[in-house]
């Protein structure tokens, strides 16, 4: 199967919002496709975000991640935070995750970026499992805090 990763446009809006939508579902959120269209529009209208996405030749939108610029205060460089990874139920255990993780790299890489920067579920060993393989480093040294203001 000929897999192909593209960056997203305003063009690809509602097949990048059908996977968001389930990407959200995953992590036990309420199915909301206006919700996901409306967040994603943003992103890409405002130049947020960078979204890669797979696509197989018959035209099934297989997965997608989301990359947002950050920078590094102390190294005094650019540094990227891989949001978003997500997988189509269809297309895993395909490589599809590891060619979208593989094509952020890239980009890190054509970019001058530091590093890229992500976190999962603690009890997502299948994911912990492929960006481990992927020369991914488990932060041991830091935690790291969210105060919720809404």
């Amino acid at each position: 199967m000929q897999i192909d990763v593209k960056v997203a446009s305003l063009d690809e809006l509602k097949s990048i919002a059908k996977l968001f939508n389930e990407y959200r579902m995953f992590y036990q959120q309420q199915s909301d496709i206006s919700l996901a269209e409306s967040f994603i529009s943003a992103r890409l209208t405002n130049d947020e975000s960078i979204i890669f996405y797979a696509i197989n030749e018959e035209g099934q939108y297989l997965g997608f991640t989301q990359l947002y610029r950050t920078f590094s205060s102390v190294s005094a460089q650019k540094s990227l935070i891989l949001n978003d990874l997500y997988v189509a139920e269809i297309a895993r255990r395909q490589g599809v995750g590891k060619l979208l993780l593989n094509t952020a790299k890239n980009y890190a890489l054509e970019h001058n970026v530091k590093g890229l920067a992500l976190s999962t579920a603690i009890d997502n060993f299948n994911a912990q499992s492929l960006y481990e393989s992927l020369g991914y480093q488990k932060d041991n040294t830091d935690f790291h805090y969210f105060l919720p203001v809404n």
